[in-house]
């Protein structure tokens, strides 16, 4: 399947698989600040642009948010990317604890506002499975 880069950096990749419609990042190391905003930012421009509904969180190489990252992703980011359209997500498990602890809130947070959201440990699967939903 066709994925476009969106961005690259040495925090991140965002990629835009054209087919499916799937914004796919993948942390490549802690992230925060404005280089986390402009990696949700620029994947919420190409969702809301292409109408898309997936998103592939590859996390494995994250940990915790800082409160004020928390604060800007459930009350600014969350809110203009659900309003977009935004449906499925697949979230890569953080390698620490701390990490997964984290995502597995945002999870639940999220599908209590209409996300259906699924949990992995290898980006194949939860591609695969943003693929057939």
């Amino acid at each position: 399947m066709p994925a476009n880069q969106i961005l690259d950096n040495e925090f991140a990749t965002l990629w835009f698989h054209t087919e499916k419609k799937i914004v796919h990042h993948k942390i490549k190391k802690w992230i925060k600040g404005d280089d986390l905003k402009n990696l949700f930012n620029k994947g919420y421009e190409v969702l809301k642009q292409n109408n898309a509904q997936k998103w592939l969180s590859d996390d494995r190489n994250n940990s915790v948010l800082s409160p004020e990252d928390e604060k800007w992703a459930r009350e600014d980011w969350f809110v203009r990317v659900l309003q977009a359209g935004w449906k499925y997500w697949a979230v890569v498990l953080p390698e620490k604890v701390v990490g997964q602890m984290n995502i597995k809130r945002f999870s639940d947070d999220y599908s209590k506002a209409g996300i259906t959201a699924r949990l992995f440990s290898d980006p194949d699967e939860a591609l695969k499975w943003l693929e057939s939903v």
